[in-house]
C-alpha cells in the first residue's frame, strides 16, 4: 500500500505536483518531438500529414472561421491520432527537411478519413498558409486539457458544500450515504447486472460499476442511466475519450434517449452526427436568422468606415440580436435534451457555464487522470463511476510521477477505500471458458463466470482455444544468427521484431486454410491482430496488404495496437510479443492490465507468439504459458 497523506487538501496538492510533473515532461517530449524528429518519423507516427492540399474555408454553425484539409501521399495505412479538440499548428517546408511553423495553433473540429476540418483564429492568418507551398499540419501541444485539470484540482482543494463533501467522502473511509427501497426487478439483465443498476439508483453519493471484459458493463450503465431518467430530468454522460463518449451515447439514441452530444463524434456518420450540438444547433428553425445577422457583422466589420457613432451602434444592436438568437436556441437544445454528453475536459465548455446535474455517469473511468474526473464532479452531487481498473490504465509520459502515483484514479482510491459502493459483474459473455479462465483466475479472484452460450463456442470441432507459438524454438534453415530477436527502430518508435511478424501471418494462413475460404467468407469470422508495439503494428500492416493470400479477407482483419482495439472483440485474436533478448527483458509488456485487454479481445481462439525463454522470466507470462500448455 502506498502511504497516503493524512488530508484529502495535502493528497490532492501532492497530486498538483505530479500532475505539474507531467506537464512538464510532455511538453519537453513534445518539444523535442518538433525539433528533433524528422518529418517523416512525424508522418509515420501518425502526428503529422504531410502534403496537405487545403480546401475551402468558411464559417461553421458554431461561427468559428474553418478550413478543410485533405492528407495528401501515400500513407494510408497510417492510423493517424488527430480527433476532435485536439489542437494543431500548420507549417511549411522550406528546404531539405527544414520545418517552418506558422504562429498560431488551431483545433481540429471534425476529422473523418483522410479529411479534416479545422478552426483557425479569425485574424487574417489563413491566408499566410493558403499562400505557402508544401504545408502540412501536425499535432500540438494540449496546453488547455492541462489548465482545466489544474483548474478542476484548484477548486477541489478550496472546495466547500457538496463538492467538500464528495472530495472529504472519497478520500476517507467514511460510509457512502444511500436511499432504501427494495429492489427493481430487470428481466433482460442478469443477476449481478441488476445489483449494479439497483445500488446505481440507490446511491445518495457515489456508485461503482466494475466491468470486467465482455461482461455487459455498457448495457448496464445505459439501463442505470434510463433508470435514472425516470427520477431526474437531466443527467451528465461522460468518458475520458471521444471514442467512448460516442460508444455509449449511440447506445442510449438506440434506446430512445434524447441525448445531446458536446464535440464532435470519431465515427462519422449521420446516425452520431444527428445528436451532435452543431448539427441541432444548424436544424434549428431561428438558425438561418442568425446566420443572416452573423454576416452582417462581418461585413459591417471588413467595410468599417473609421469611427463614427452609427457604426458602433448599429454594431452593438447587432451583437445583441445575435447572442439573443444564440441564447434562445441553446436553452431550446439544453432544454429539450435528457442527457449531455461529452469527454471530461469537454464538460469545462462555455455552453455548460452554470449547468448543474443530479448525477454525473462517468465511464472508462479507469482511464483518467483523477484530475480529469474532477472537471465535471463540479457540476454534479452524485457521481456513477464505471469501468475495468484491471484492464487499460491513463497514459502517464513521466516515469517519476508514474512512480509516485499519478497514475492511481479515481475509481481505484474509492475502490479501495469504499469495497461496499462496488458492484462487480460476473457474467461473460464474449469468450470461450478457457480463454477467460486465465484471466478471471489472475485478475478477478476467480469470479467471473462464462454464459453458458459462450462458454464451448469454437470454429472447429475439437479445436483448442489458446495456443502460444514459441518462437525461441525456431530458426528458419538459411536465417542468420538470431532470426527471431527483436530490433530497436528509431528512439522512443519501438521495436520489431520481422520474423515473428512473418510467422504470425503464417500461422493465421494455416488457421485459415484449416476453416477454409469459404465459411471465413459467408460467416464474415473475423481477425485481429496486436501487438504491443506500433512499429511491429505497422509492419504487420503492410505485410497483410503484401500477401496475395489474404486479399479476399482484408475486410476481416484489422491490425492494432493493443489501445487500438480497446472495447473491442474479434472471432480470432493473433498477438505478437515482440521481445525476445538474452536479458529477459520485456518493457512495458510489464504492465500486465494491457496483456489483460490484449488476451480477452477473443471470442473463439487466441493464438500467441512470443519468445518464451525471454517472457516467462515474468511469473505471469510463465503461469500463462504453463496454463496454455496444460490445455
Amino acid at each position: 500500500m502506498e502511504k497516503q497523506p493524512t488530508s484529502p487538501i495535502l493528497a490532492l496538492q501532492q497530486q498538483r505536483l505530479l500532475l505539474q510533473m507531467e506537464y512538464a515532461a510532455e511538453k519537453e517530449a513534445f518539444r523535442k518531438q518538433t525539433e528533433e524528429m524528422g518529418l517523416q518519423r512525424k508522418v509515420k507516427r501518425g502526428d503529422a500529414w504531410y502534403p496537405i492540399k487545403l480546401g475551402k474555408s468558411y464559417y461553421n454553425s458554431l461561427n468559428q472561421l474553418v478550413v478543410e484539409v485533405f492528407r495528401q501521399g501515400e500513407d494510408d495505412e497510417i492510423e493517424h491520432n488527430f480527433e476532435f479538440g485536439r489542437p494543431v499548428a500548420f507549417f511549411s517546408v522550406v528546404e531539405k527537411d527544414k520545418i517552418k511553423y506558422f504562429n498560431f495553433t488551431s483545433t481540429v473540429s471534425y476529422v473523418d478519413g483522410d479529411r479534416m476540418v479545422v478552426a483557425v483564429p479569425d485574424n487574417g492568418q489563413l491566408v499566410d498558409v493558403q499562400g505557402a507551398e508544401n504545408v502540412g499540419i501536425q499535432l500540438f501541444f494540449d496546453e488547455t486539457s492541462y489548465k482545466m485539470m489544474f483548474d478542476a484540482l484548484d477548486r477541489v482543494i478550496g472546495a466547500k458544500g457538496r463538492l467538500g463533501y464528495l472530495r472529504d467522502l472519497f478520500y476517507s473511509r467514511q460510509e457512502a450515504e444511500t436511499f432504501s427501497f427494495s429492489p427493481i426487478h430487470f428481466p433482460y439483465l442478469n443477476r449481478t447486472q441488476e445489483d449494479a443498476v439497483n445500488k446505481v439508483l440507490r446511491a445518495k453519493d457515489i456508485a461503482i460499476v466494475h466491468g470486467p471484459p465482455g461482461t455487459g458493463k455498457t448495457t448496464t450503465l445505459v439501463e442505470a442511466i434510463y433508470e435514472t431518467l425516470r427520477r431526474e430530468n437531466q443527467v451528465l454522460v461522460c468518458a475520458q475519450s471521444n471514442m467512448a463518449v460516442d460508444w455509449i451515447s449511440e447506445k442510449l439514441v438506440d434506446r430512445g434517449v434524447n441525448v445531446l452530444r458536446i464535440g464532435n463524434p470519431t465515427r462519422v456518420n449521420d446516425k452520431m452526427l444527428s445528436f451532435t450540438y452543431e448539427r441541432r444547433f444548424e436544424a434549428h428553425p431561428d438558425y438561418e436568422m442568425l446566420w443572416a445577422i452573423r454576416k452582417a457583422i462581418r461585413e459591417l466589420r471588413a467595410n468599417r468606415k473609421r469611427g463614427g457613432d452609427k457604426y458602433h451602434q448599429k454594431m452593438d444592436r447587432l451583437k445583441e440580436r445575435a447572442t439573443e438568437l444564440e441564447v434562445r436556441i441553446n436553452a431550446q437544445l439544453f432544454g429539450e435534451a435528457r442527457v449531455i454528453a461529452c469527454t471530461l475536459v469537454g464538460s469545462a465548455n462555455r455552453l455548460l457555464e452554470g449547468q448543474k446535474f443530479g448525477t454525473l455517469f462517468i465511464d472508462e473511468a479507469a482511464q483518467a487522470l483523477e484530475a480529469a474526473c474532477w472537471i465535471p464532479i463540479r457540476r454534479a452531487s452524485r457521481v456513477i463511476l464505471a469501468g475495468d481498473h484491471c484492464q487499460l490504465p491513463p497514459t502517464i509520459k513521466s516515469y517519476a510521477a508514474l512512480k509516485a502515483g499519478l497514475g492511481k484514479t479515481l475509481m481505484e482510491r474509492i475502490v479501495d477505500n469504499k469495497p461496499e459502493v462496488v458492484t462487480l459483474l460476473k457474467m461473460q459473455y464474449r469468450m470461450n471458458e478457457e480463454i477467460m479462465r486465465f484471466s478471471s483466475d489472475w485478475f478477478y479472484h476467480n469470479q467471473v463466470e462464462s454464459a453458458p452460450e459462450v462458454k464451448f463456442r469454437s470454429i472447429l470441432d475439437l479445436d483448442i482455444p489458446m495456443s502460444w507459438i514459441d518462437t525461441s524454438q525456431f530458426e528458419l534453415p538459411e536465417s542468420e544468427e538470431g532470426l527471431f530477436k527483436e530490433q530497436f527502430v528509431g528512439e522512443s518508435f519501438g521495436r520489431i521484431n520481422k520474423a515473428e511478424a512473418e510467422l504470425t501471418l503464417m500461422a493465421l494462413e494455416t488457421y485459415f486454410n484449416k476453416i477454409g475460404k469459404e465459411r471465413i467468407l459467408d460467416e464474415r469470422i473475423d481477425v485481429g491482430v496486436i501487438s504491443p508495439y506500433r512499429a511491429q503494428v505497422q509492419y504487420l500492416r503492410r505485410l497483410v496488404k503484401q500477401k496475395e493470400f489474404f486479399k479476399p479477407f482484408r475486410h476481416l482483419i484489422s491490425v492494432n495496437t493493443v489501445d487500438g482495439f480497446q472495447g473491442q472483440e474479434r472471432d480470432i485474436i493473433l498477438i505478437s510479443l515482440v521481445r525476445a533478448n538474452d536479458e529477459g527483458q520485456i518493457g512495458f509488456l510489464r504492465d500486465l492490465r494491457r496483456m489483460n485487454v490484449a488476451i480477452t479481445r477473443a471470442r473463439m481462439k487466441l493464438i500467441i507468439l512470443g519468445d518464451a525463454s525471454t517472457l516467462t522470466k515474468h511469473p505471469f507470462y510463465k503461469k500463462l504459458y504453463e496454463y496454455i500448455d496444460a490445455l
